[in-house]
């Protein structure tokens, strides 16, 4: 999409198709069964990706948040790498990582450093989280989320995180954020999920805090990673949404795409 049009298709997960300023752009991308370094164990897919991979628009750029296995899928960045070769961004020590597995040429960055890929600007911005695909690597590469700035607005991909002042810290270096993706699921139990994941109330919060126009709710309905039931994450945000008087926060179905304003 040239010009000031933005639009975003919930994929599945923490997937979305983003398309801004010329470019098709894939968040955290996932096609895979199962979250899992092996394919015949860990949570099973709910359901199918909203966009079959073969559907998919020639991708230009990838960002991946983190290396946790719902969010850097080695599968899928194969088989993206091989069809599209798009430019991959991620936090320090993640490309690594991918090159271990034949993923070449990712850019890593620190939090607050931008990188220009074509007519977008990405910044790696901070995230309460934490990162581990094994029992000896915990916190050993960086955890992010990512503003993406384009001529069409700027768009902040939170990635997994907690509660935290990091919020208002984007929201004001990144006046106006034009569209922010905030995860709701993967939330339960409180006592352990609350330093790593925002529940659907945090994520009205959140939405508040960036002075976002437009939010749009990811990472729920699709793998069983909490306590959390398919359906309770949209309950709780419908909840959420009306307390606070309705700000404008989007749950779309999976596949479904939106122009935003």
């Amino acid at each position: 999409m040239e010009g000031n049009e933005l639009r975003v298709t919930l994929i599945n997960h923490s997937t979305l198709l983003l398309q801004q300023s010329g470019s098709h752009i894939l968040t955290d991308p996932i096609w895979s069964e199962r979250p899992s370094p092996v394919s015949f164990i860990g949570p099973k897919r709910h359901r199918p990706p909203g966009i079959r991979f073969r559907d998919l628009p020639a991708i230009d750029l990838v960002i991946v948040s983190h290396n946790h296995y719902d969010h850097l899928d080695v599968a899928t960045l194969h088989r993206l790498q091989w069809r599209d070769r798009p430019r991959i961004v991620t936090p320090l020590g993640n490309a690594k990582l991918m090159a271990r597995h034949g993923i070449g040429g990712a850019i890593e960055l620190d939090w607050w450093q931008a990188v220009p890929i074509g007519a977008l600007v990405v910044t790696c911005v901070p995230a309460q989280h934490f990162s581990a695909r094994s029992i000896s690597d915990r916190n050993k590469n960086l955890w992010s989320g990512f503003v993406i700035g384009a001529p069409s607005g700027n768009v902040y991909f939170a990635g997994d995180t907690g509660w935290g002042a990091h919020f208002e810290r984007i929201g004001k270096r990144f006046d106006p954020i034009r569209l922010a993706l905030l995860p709701i699921g993967s939330y339960l139990p409180r006592w352990f999920m609350q330093p790593a994941h925002i529940d659907p109330a945090q994520a009205v919060d959140a939405h508040l805090a960036l002075g976002a126009r437009t939010s749009v709710a990811v990472h729920f309905g699709t793998f069983a990673l909490g306590d959390d039931g398919e359906d309770e994450p949209l309950d709780d945000l419908r909840h959420a949404l009306a307390a606070k008087g309705n700000p404008r926060v989007l749950a779309l179905d999976h596949g479904e795409g939106r122009e935003i304003e």
